[in-house]
């Protein structure tokens, strides 16, 4: 890690540039503060985002801002029933020389590009939605045996319609635990409502200006791994992640009723990467447990498989976590 006086300016830095975009974002997203922290605490962390929430509350409109405010190449995907995974990678087809040679030539998908936004990514099937897998997870995509790296940073944004809704399909349990965080959009309050009919309704809609440069992006993220977190609090962490699986000695009594696996490491990872953005934000040098506490719930509530039991009873796992964390508050104390 760089030495303290060189961490500490590029600490603050990071703080400078954050608010940066934030406020950039501010301009066009009326509210959903907390969203939009996260969302950039994800992306910032190396990690993939996955909103949820009903039609026509701003999570395409989110997503589209923060691409504006980042001067990456950016992409997006309508997912359709129809959808086909070489609609995403990319297919080989067949294309004529000079010399009137045929070969095959690789026609590049949209998935090649830096922040690529998965739209509706439930109204696919599971076949072309698993088609992201390789790219979210090795940052590379494989075709015919040749394997393509995909250009640094590379973030998914994906959104998506509460399952009840008609004609939506669950992700695969893979799929979805290489998302870092999963963000609830929630429905604009009276306020709200009014300031953005007051934006949207005129000659001149708002728009972000760019705000960071593909190079200050990459050096944000090396700033965040260099928070350094104390060997206790990495125990406390990965504490809550056993705690999430049945049968361990300190789940819980919503764990061990409705539960039928916990969190993946993965889950360890996403906790332990946004706590050390949540210190940087609050202008700290090392993780605090309160850090970690803050971004347990976006990092694990999809990362939970419920038994038959607490999908009948419709048993949020938002309430699981929270009982987790008493838990261990009351262990700690």
């Amino acid at each position: 890690m760089n030495d303290k006086s060189e961490f500490e300016t590029n600490a603050a830095a990071f703080v400078d540039a954050f608010l940066k975009v934030k406020a950039e974002i501010g301009k066009v997203i009326v509210g959903q503060s907390r969203l939009v922290e996260d969302v950039l605490t994800a992306l910032l962390s190396g990690g993939h985002v996955l909103l949820e929430g009903v039609p026509g509350i701003g999570k395409t409109l989110l997503v589209h801002t923060l691409a504006d405010t980042l001067h990456c190449q950016f992409s997006r995907i309508q997912f359709t029933p129809d959808l086909m995974p070489s609609d995403i990678i990319g297919t080989r087809i067949v294309v004529e020389d000079e010399d009137g040679k045929k070969h095959f030539n690789f026609q590049k998908g949209p998935v090649f590009s830096q922040v690529l936004l998965a739209d509706e990514i439930n109204r696919a099937t599971p076949k072309t939605q698993s088609a992201l897998l390789e790219a979210m997870q090795e940052k590379s995509v494989t075709v015919s045996g040749d394997t393509m790296k995909l250009g640094p940073p590379f973030f998914v944004i994906a959104t998506q319609n509460p399952l009840e809704m008609e004609g939506t399909y669950p992700l695969p349990e893979a799929q979805l635990d290489r998302f870092m965080f999963k963000l609830n959009v929630e429905a604009p309050s009276l306020d709200e409502l009014v300031e953005v009919a007051r934006r949207t309704t005129k000659r001149e809609m708002p728009k972000a200006s760019v705000a960071l440069s593909e190079q200050e992006v990459l050096a944000l993220m090396n700033v965040v791994r260099d928070v350094p977190i104390a060997g206790h609090l990495e125990v406390y962490a990965a504490g809550l992640i056993k705690a999430t699986h049945p049968g361990y000695e300190t789940a819980t009594d919503l764990v061990n009723k409705y539960v039928k696996y916990g969190s993946s490491p993965r889950g360890l990872q996403a906790i332990i990467l946004g706590a050390k953005v949540r210190a940087l934000l609050d202008r700290r040098f090392n993780v605090a447990e309160e850090d970690l506490r803050a971004v347990a719930t976006p990092a694990l509530r999809h990362r939970l498989l419920l038994n038959f039991e607490g999908e009948a009873e419709e048993i949020p796992t938002d309430k699981i976590i929270s009982e987790v964390l008493e838990s261990a508050k009351a262990v700690a104390a």
